[in-house]
């Protein structure tokens, strides 16, 4: 079974990487750490969560990898509010982030629901 959360921040990570490239051949080395650390992060910790010790846990790692993407979405904000982001790629990074986030709190809402099941 394909897990989409996985898949589409994995692909929301690759981009991320390329952005910080980008920003680090301009010479923000230091928002582009910044965005590079929250942005990858959200994939790990989705990753982390699917062989987590119990449904505590995996809770817990979903809810570090929306707190991830709620860091990224500020970051890119940032970004476009300076003009290091033209709006076209902020638009269509932030659409990115919005349905990670909106895909992770379904996903805790569901695992916290099913947590009584067991």
């Amino acid at each position: 079974m394909k897990n989409i959360l996985a898949e589409k921040s994995k692909l929301f990570a690759i981009r991320i990487v390329k952005l910080s490239e980008f920003l680090m051949n301009k010479k923000q080395h230091v928002l582009a750490n910044q965005i590079l650390r929250s942005g990858t992060s959200i994939g790990a910790n989705i990753a982390e969560s699917e062989y987590s010790s119990s449904k505590a846990d995996f809770i817990n790692k979903l809810y570090i990898a929306q707190k991830e993407a709620n860091e990224t979405k500020y970051w890119l904000t940032l970004l476009n509010e300076v003009n290091y982001l033209e709006n076209k790629m902020f638009e269509s990074l932030n659409m990115d982030v919005e349905e990670l986030l909106k895909l992770l709190s379904s996903s805790i809402k569901t695992a916290k629901n099913n947590k009584e099941d067991i």
